[in-house]
């Protein structure tokens, strides 16, 4: 990786790419320390360190590089827009129009990146408007005595700014992203995200070392750094597994000339899925204490759900967890990858796999090896969402800032062996370019 890196550096045009995306990122971090306006910055400091963010607040917390309860301008981060991909993303099997778009091409595909582009900023709306009222109301901080004071204005034309001002950081934030993807090197939400999750673990070390009580909580500390290495080479070994079928194609012969006769192969990745399934059973498991939080219940349903629902270390919570995980993990492999689609095409062209007719049994035989390889897929999953509760159910109380979660490993190392394959194929292909020359 930094051999590539160095590489990179030395060619100008990849330096400039490189240099230009750095720029972007310390643009991106500080407007993720820009209060927003109307915002008491010393109340929020106060605050700050005694949040609680589990759950879904968590998921946006890591999303957003820790400005969502610092709430600045870009407290949203990209998290609208992740949102707005996967709806986009499940809509396409279910809405004809948009599976027609997406089997245009390039067109096509530009057309539902801008539909993608409205639903981030309506979702920014409502979740701005969300944050700005549980910020007013002083739910965002619950254990803090100036929780409510943290917005002192609290009229409409106040949160109206404050509501605009979020959406407008979270368009900002896009831009910033395709700017990263047009001129830089490329992936340029999938960096930003990598750099929102990265932010986030100095702070979340040093607190697991302050926190730790053995050697003065370096033993703490060196065991979390250890798990990590461990868990980032479980990762990459997964992430990188994939069961190849192979695919030959006959020959051909259109005019005096032969098409064809090659094979390749169809790679079918272990973890298909990616993350989607583990924000999928956060956010879903977030909403009965969100409930329970909003109705102000007394009742035994709600005392249930916040004695086996709230922490995250409760059995029921992890046993749901788990569950969830799975489940969502073969629903999303089921909705984006489709055997008779794949089989239809492969017959079109000439192609079968060796040993199975074309058309109905070759799409059958894909279906069966795809079940086969997500259930190892979905358990990885689930076990490696459930580190951080597992992992440090003795070191009292830092499971919400384990650094090393299922969801913030998952992106970072997905993200950084992208990026370096990136770099390395413009590499490749300027040695190719030299060697015509």
């Amino acid at each position: 990786m930094f051999t590539a890196f160095a590489r990179a550096f030395k060619t100008p045009d990849l330096r400039k790419k490189l240099l230009f995306t750095l720029g972007i990122i310390v643009i991106y971090r500080l407007g993720a320390h820009i209060p927003a306006p109307g915002v008491d910055y010393t109340k929020v400091q106060q605050c700050i360190d005694q949040a609680d963010s589990g759950g879904l607040l968590g998921l946006m917390q890591m999303f957003s590089g820790g400005a969502l309860l610092q709430i600045t301008i870009f407290a949203l981060g990209i998290m609208p827009y992740i949102t707005a991909s996967i709806i986009l993303q499940l809509l396409t099997v279910v809405i004809p129009r948009l599976e027609a778009l997406k089997k245009e091409g390039q067109s096509g595909t530009a057309k539902i990146t801008q539909y993608t582009r409205y639903l981030t900023v309506a979702l920014a709306v409502l979740q701005g408007t969300g944050l700005v009222a549980t910020a007013r109301s002083g739910a965002l901080f619950q254990n803090c005595t100036v929780g409510d004071q943290i917005v002192a204005d609290k009229s409409v034309f106040t949160t109206i700014i404050m509501v605009i001002t979020m959406t407008a950081g979270t368009a900002a934030v896009m831009w910033l992203g395709e700017l990263i993807t047009d001129r830089g090197i490329g992936n340029g939400m999938s960096i930003l995200m990598f750099i929102s999750i990265a932010a986030t673990f100095p702070g979340a070390l040093w607190a697991i070392k302050e926190s730790g009580k053995l050697a003065d909580g370096w033993i703490e500390f060196g065991t979390v750094i250890l798990i990590g290495f461990v868990m980032v080479g479980l990762v990459v070994f997964v992430e990188q597994a994939q069961r190849r079928i192979p695919v030959q194609y006959a020959k051909r012969m259109i005019g005096r000339r032969s098409y064809g006769g090659t094979s390749t192969y169809i790679p079918l990745k272990v973890n298909q899925a990616g993350v989607i399934p583990v924000i999928f059973a956060s956010s879903l498991l977030y909403i009965p204490a969100l409930i329970v939080q909003f109705s102000n219940s007394k009742a035994g349903w709600a005392t249930w759900i916040t004695d086996n629902f709230v922490q995250q270390n409760e059995p029921i919570y992890m046993a749901a967890y788990f569950l969830l995980i799975v489940f969502f993990a073969f629903f999303y492999v089921a909705i984006s990858f489709n055997p008779d689609e794949v089989a239809d095409n492969m017959k079109k062209y000439g192609g079968f796999i060796p040993g199975i007719r074309a058309g109905r049994p070759t799409a059958e035989y894909l279906s069966y090896v795809l079940n086969r390889i997500t259930w190892p897929g979905s358990l990885y999953l689930a076990l490696i969402a459930l580190v951080p509760t597992m992992a440090l159910a003795g070191f009292g109380g830092a499971n919400a800032n384990f650094p090393f979660g299922g969801t913030s490993i998952l992106i970072i190392v997905g993200v950084g062996l992208e990026t370096v394959k990136q770099i390395e194929s413009q590499l490749q292909q300027r040695n190719y370019e030299g060697f015509l020359r």
